[in-house]
């Protein structure tokens, strides 16, 4: 594939060995495409949000498309849009907060990747969401607070397997922004 089907900020290149990708995880409300974005246009690097991209694709909303289709659904496209990052390098990733479920997902970008953890308590990630959570299939139910916690119990040695770790609330935006260019760039012009 010669050009790049994504919706991103800049033009994806070729899939480069010293370029990896930086795929941020952590559960819905942990800063993946505030942080992703904001990395991204610092290192004047593409950004690829997922369900921005698969609501693209799709022409439905995430909400849309776990109502009309299913879960199992949006995983798969997912999956699918993961395959296609193998082909490009160096982008900066926010996949949803449910992507690292799938170890295939993970084993798809093994070595062309840096995951990062980007570590938030429950509480403050429903505070960041606010109006967002009626936009999140899994947490449209009468508790998002006691939804979020039983999806980082759920996920939380899954999001352990990260090659990297941020806090992001002992740390303010711009230090997060600061360690994910740190990281994109450890290995540039070697």
């Amino acid at each position: 594939m010669s050009t790049a089907m994504f919706r991103t900020s800049r033009p994806v290149s070729a899939a480069d060995p010293s370029r990896p990708h930086v795929v941020l995880v952590g559960i819905p409300g942990a800063g993946k495409s505030t942080i992703g974005k904001l990395a991204a246009a610092r290192l004047g690097r593409a950004f690829l949000d997922f369900d921005r991209e698969i609501e693209r694709r799709q022409s439905q909303s995430v909400a849309e498309i776990f109502a009309a289709r299913g879960e199992p659904v949006f995983r798969q496209l997912e999956h699918e849009l993961t395959l296609e990052l193998a082909e490009f390098g160096g982008m900066i990733v926010a996949p949803g907060g449910g992507w690292i479920v799938d170890p295939a997902n993970l084993a798809a970008l093994e070595g062309s990747a840096r995951v990062v953890w980007l570590k938030v308590r429950p509480e403050t990630a429903l505070a960041r969401l606010k109006r967002e959570v009626t936009a999140r299939p899994l947490l449209m139910r009468p508790d998002p607070l006691g939804e979020l916690k039983k999806l980082l119990q759920q996920r939380e040695a899954l999001y352990a397997q990260a090659h990297h770790l941020i806090n992001t609330e002992m740390v303010t935006l711009e230090q997060a922004v600061d360690r994910i260019a740190a990281l994109a760039t450890a290995n540039d012009g070697a």
